[in-house]
């Protein structure tokens, strides 16, 4: 066993691994040599990686890959929660031992990845888990609470608010629908007719998505709606057009509209993902975990995150 700073190293560890761009199927667990924390970065010993839709999307083909700065071979996934055990020279704030959280860009899903905190980027990122938030909570916060947090501040909900939530079961509308309640707006959001009491349980009134959407929407909200977003595609978007709401008043995430902005989790702050994790410990927010796989059913889960019919989160544990 090596020595680092005075700290144990482990030789080899688990990661899951693509050697070619592609599906579920080209994901395999590997092992690879442990990474080392250098100069002002940690390494975290990871104890659980959140799924989500960005982790396949990227890396399903060379050109979207590119685009987010990756290459083949290439890691996956990007949340996590774990452990501290190593501390380089120069780092601040945190120390041997601390629960953290955060992003690490396609290589979340392994035994150990090291992060640079102090530069404070969405896909480079750590943060203390408050006590009160189990691991596995904790992995599924970042890019879902950050894309859902920079999506309400474009449309500014507050008391009076009566928005419409396209994609509302779906691992960002679990936290878009709760954080636009706690910000004292009416909730109606989409899902299929197997969601409706889930969705309840969240805290938003249910309405079918598809063809027709603003026609079932109407008699919901007959003061209307005043805002609306669009968490899967542009569906809601346009339905809530067709209900008045402006377009300043209305947010995509996964697709683009002309005169309708978009946000994405590296519009969020820190303090925005970093107030998510208090509303956890504080039991004002919960997070839904639809299931959890051991790293070895790397696959299955990815197939079963991939058919977008989850109610909640999915976790990898490791």
């Amino acid at each position: 066993m090596l020595e680092q700073n005075g700290q144990p190293s482990v030789g080899a560890s688990r990661a899951v691994r693509l050697d070619s761009f592609g599906g579920p199927e080209v994901l395999n667990v590997r092992e690879v040599p442990a990474p080392q924390a250098g100069p002002e970065q940690i390494r975290v010993r990871v104890t659980a990686a959140g799924l989500n839709p960005m982790d396949w999307i990227m890396t399903a083909d060379a050109d979207t890959a590119a685009r987010f700065g990756l290459s083949l071979p290439v890691g996956f996934g990007t949340d996590y929660a774990g452990v501290v055990d190593q501390v380089g020279d120069g780092v601040t704030g945190f120390a041997l031992g601390d629960r953290v959280f955060g992003s690490a860009l396609s290589r979340a899903v392994a035994d150990f990845v090291v992060i640079d905190p102090a530069g404070r980027l969405a896909a480079n990122e750590a943060h203390h888990i408050p006590d009160g938030v189990d691991d596995r909570t904790a992995a599924t916060l970042t890019i879902a609470g950050r894309t859902a947090s920079a999506a309400l501040a474009v449309v500014a909900l507050g008391p009076g608010d009566t928005v419409l939530i396209g994609g509302a079961a779906g691992g960002v509308g679990v936290f878009a629908v709760q954080l636009a309640r706690i910000a004292g707006a009416r909730v109606i959001g989409t899902g299929s007719a197997t969601s409706f009491d889930f969705l309840r349980d969240l805290g938003a009134e249910p309405v079918v998505y598809g063809d027709g959407l603003a026609d079932r929407v109407r008699p919901l909200a007959p003061d209307g709606v005043t805002a609306a977003l669009d968490l899967h595609g542009v569906e809601t978007a346009h339905a809530a057009r067709e209900l008045g709401v402006p377009d300043d008043r209305i947010c995509t995430i996964a697709a683009q509209v002309d005169g309708v902005s978009a946000a994405t989790g590296a519009n969020a702050t820190p303090s925005d993902l970093e107030e998510i994790a208090r509303l956890v410990a504080a039991g004002q927010l919960q997070v839904p975990i639809a299931e959890s796989f051991p790293i070895e059913q790397i696959r299955q889960a990815t197939e079963l995150q991939a058919g977008r019919h989850v109610h909640g989160k999915i976790v990898i544990d490791l």
